[in-house]
């Protein structure tokens, strides 16, 4: 095993954006200055809705929102969607009150309120798969990775569960520190801004990476990396992100909620609908310009239509799912959150993991998500309360 230049090039990245932000939630955890660096106010009625995002379609139902002028049509005023490069820099200005309506990684907000006591909650999903891991071009198999590095957005990520399950049942052995690397079936996570991944990925400093679209369209489209396998055909509609806010919001003001939540699934339905036009709407040549991505990258990615070749490639092992390559779904399956916890406990990061193995998964479902607002929004749509989660096959191999 010889990657020295990949491993001397992601050591920092592996520390810095999590580091970062352990010591931030460390430091505010239960203290007064959370939110503003004051004690907890009565919200505001009429304070607009301020969105934080990073440059994802999973942002896509917040900025479809504000570009559509959903929340107008509520009765809400809103500020330009913020964007922010990692997300360390979107939870600090989220903890600090700068933004109040964001997008999460799924598990971001499971850690924010049992390790650093972060009172927020989920109110939705964003959308369902939108991910994948997306590899350099003499990469044929997962097993391929052997040796190598590999880039994550974050730690706490659906991104790092199905990373980790899929080296696993290749025989692989995931590792999260470089100090660890020993074994010739060893291989190195480490933390990387997605906007990073891309480059990195053309210059050989990292081998693949498990991260949200469209960087692996980007990826394909400019000929350095291919889709090695979807993320909503290793765990079936998993959530990637989630709609996220301050419990003082949701309880301090539930009809601006509403509204909010109102909006968003109105934009998540003409998601689903308009591919073409999101594409537009969500690029650099939409009038809001709120990705730098071109209208055919985020096409790729919207589009209902999985390419022929992802059969062949086995990037696609289960058709009879009829997964897209991302659906805009806001219901907030329990079942969902509680397998989430479930997974976090197998899965290697950095830092203290010690709260995870105190958490029942049912309470964490009841603790950290609100379905009420959501329900209230789909109730002319239906919608199921329950289902069952599907992975694509156990996980095994070295742990």
């Amino acid at each position: 095993m010889c990657h020295d230049h990949a491993s001397a090039f992601t050591a920092p990245y592996s520390r810095r954006e999590f580091v970062r932000l352990a010591g931030l939630l460390s430091a505010s955890a239960g203290s007064a200055a959370l939110l503003g660096g004051c004690a907890p106010r009565q919200p505001d009625p009429d304070e607009p809705v301020r969105v934080g995002y990073l440059p994802i379609t999973d942002a896509a139902p917040l900025l479809a929102m504000h570009g559509l002028g959903y929340l107008e049509a509520e009765g809400l005023s809103a500020e330009k969607p913020r964007l922010f490069r990692s997300w360390s820099q979107l939870v600090e200005a989220f903890v600090f009150g700068h933004v109040n309506v964001v997008h999460l990684l799924s598990p971001l907000p499971i850690w924010m309120r049992y390790s650093a006591q972060v009172p927020t909650r989920i109110v939705a999903w964003s959308h369902v798969d939108g991910s994948a891991l997306t590899v350099a071009p003499d990469i044929t198999e997962v097993s391929d990775l052997a040796g190598r590095t590999v880039a994550l957005p974050f730690w706490y990520s659906v991104h790092n569960v199905l990373a980790q399950r899929l080296l696993r049942e290749a025989g692989l052995n995931p590792v999260v520190n470089a100090r660890d690397v020993r074994g010739e079936r060893d291989v190195q996570l480490v933390v990387m801004a997605p906007s990073d991944m891309v480059p990195a990925l053309k210059a050989g400093q990292i081998a693949g990476f498990v991260v949200a679209e469209p960087f692996g369209a980007l990826a394909e489209s400019l000929g350095v990396g291919r889709v090695q396998r979807l993320s909503g055909d290793v765990w079936k509609e998993h959530a990637c992100c989630v709609v996220t806010m301050h419990d003082r919001d949701i309880a301090g003001r539930p009809d601006w909620t509403q509204k909010v939540v109102n909006a968003l699934t109105r934009a998540q339905l003409w998601l689903n609908s308009h591919p073409a036009e999101a594409a537009h709407l969500l690029s650099a040549e939409g009038e809001q310009r709120y990705t730098p991505h071109k209208p055919a990258v985020l096409g790729r990615v919207l589009q209902h239509e999985l390419p022929a070749q992802y059969l062949q490639s086995g990037a696609v092992q289960h058709p009879e799912w009829q997964e897209r390559r991302i659906a805009f779904r806001p219901y907030p399956y329990p079942t969902y959150t509680e397998e989430l916890v479930r997974q976090l406990r197998e899965v290697r990061v950095e830092g203290d993991t010690t709260f995870l193995q105190r958490l029942d998964p049912a309470q964490v479902a009841r603790e950290v998500v609100t379905d009420r607002f959501v329900t209230q929004a789909m109730q002319a749509q239906g919608g199921p309360a329950s289902r069952t989660e599907t992975f694509s096959a156990p996980a095994q191999g070295p742990v």
